[in-house]
């Protein structure tokens, strides 16, 4: 018992570490803007799905994280500018008005599986769980690789999903409160945000990989 409440500020700090790295309350807006399309509903689902997902990220990468890196020969740079190749794609989407833009008819409405679903990509992975959050946790995992810790660590993540989700499930009233003009935007601008932050992850990347490069 002693040991638990010895540990619980090594918790609380990783807690605190991954609120600072992906920065939920940043994230709304974008929240917002991809699911503006979509009903109530379908937004809680949305919400429920990212949050889960990166919930499961971030245990995946707790407990296999580094071993999958190292059995695949990936490096969390290459990681990075995958993720920014993304968040860059995305971000031109948003800027153009195009992001959720439906082209189903009736039947395939009808199929989730057809529909996007923007709660695991972009918004899970790379927004929230993105390389930041990713090779934070790996190097905590590592540090720290008791099964104590990884315990106070996986409820710490879930703590965090749980977080994401309650803010999020703010966003309806700031729907109503913004209007669809607003909401339009604050699409653009996190548009052209999210393809300055792609960029940078990129741009940090290639750094580390070619140290030289762009010195």
């Amino acid at each position: 018992m002693a040991q638990i409440l010895f540990d619980f500020p090594t918790w609380f700090k990783f807690f605190i570490g991954l609120f600072a790295l992906v920065n939920p309350v940043g994230i709304l807006p974008v929240f917002i803007s991809m699911t503006s399309y979509q009903t109530a509903a379908a937004r809680n689902k949305t919400n429920m799905t990212a949050s889960l997902s990166v919930a499961i990220i971030l245990w995946s990468s707790l407990f296999l994280g580094d071993a999958i890196l190292q059995i695949f020969g990936i490096s969390i740079d290459s990681f990075r500018i995958a993720g920014g190749i993304l968040v860059v794609t995305i971000a031109m989407s948003m800027i153009s008005g195009k992001l959720g833009e439906d082209k189903q008819n009736k039947q395939e409405k009808s199929e989730t599986a057809i529909r996007e679903n923007v709660g695991v990509v972009p918004l899970a992975l790379p927004l929230m769980a993105g390389p930041g959050a990713i090779s934070s946790t790996i190097v905590w995992s590592t540090r720290y690789d008791s099964w104590l810790h990884l315990a106070g660590f996986s409820v710490a993540i879930a703590l965090f999903a749980l977080s994401c989700w309650l803010l999020f499930r703010a966003a309806p009233w700031l729907v109503r409160l913004l209007g669809q003009t607003g909401i339009n935007v604050i699409t653009r601008i996190m548009g052209l945000l999210l393809m300055a932050l792609g960029i940078e992850f990129i741009v940090t990347g290639i750094k580390s990989i070619f140290p030289g490069l762009l010195s």
